[in-house]
């Protein structure tokens, strides 16, 4: 009787390692199907991050050259050369700042900007001094 019971305990042991076994094998079948998952994410996701930072270089060198111009308009115009004009630029988008002493010459500056290539849109926020 005790050969029986400790066959049949072996026995039922083995096949609880077997649903053991199994149930582990199937979760690592699905680990790995996600993980090959995640890692294809990853590389689209990277190529994508390498796109959209050559597309942001391209559109930072553009804005760069931008406010070159502009500066350079500015300093080559009597009404505006020499006066408290900062120029930033972002994605073609040029914003005056700083404070002038007439609207004529905020007028004049805006006009400057507005016509230079590669300007999309002119945010004149220079301030008249009073």
């Amino acid at each position: 009787m005790f050969k029986r019971e400790l066959v049949l305990t072996a026995s039922g042991i083995f096949a609880a390692f077997l649903w053991i076994s199994a149930a582990h094998a199937q979760s690592a079948s699905s680990s790995f199907h996600k993980a090959g998952e995640e890692t294809e994410s990853a590389g689209s996701s990277a190529g994508h991050a390498i796109a959209n930072a050559f597309h942001g270089t391209v559109t930072a060198s553009e804005d760069t050259a931008i406010t070159a111009k502009v500066k350079t308009r500015l300093h080559d115009n009597d009404v505006t050369k020499g006066k408290d004009i900062h120029v930033t630029t972002v994605a073609g988008v040029v914003t005056l700042r700083g404070t002038v002493s007439s609207e004529a010459i905020s007028s004049e500056a805006a006009k400057i900007t507005e016509s230079t290539g590669g300007v999309k849109e002119v945010k004149n926020r220079l301030k008249v001094r009073s």
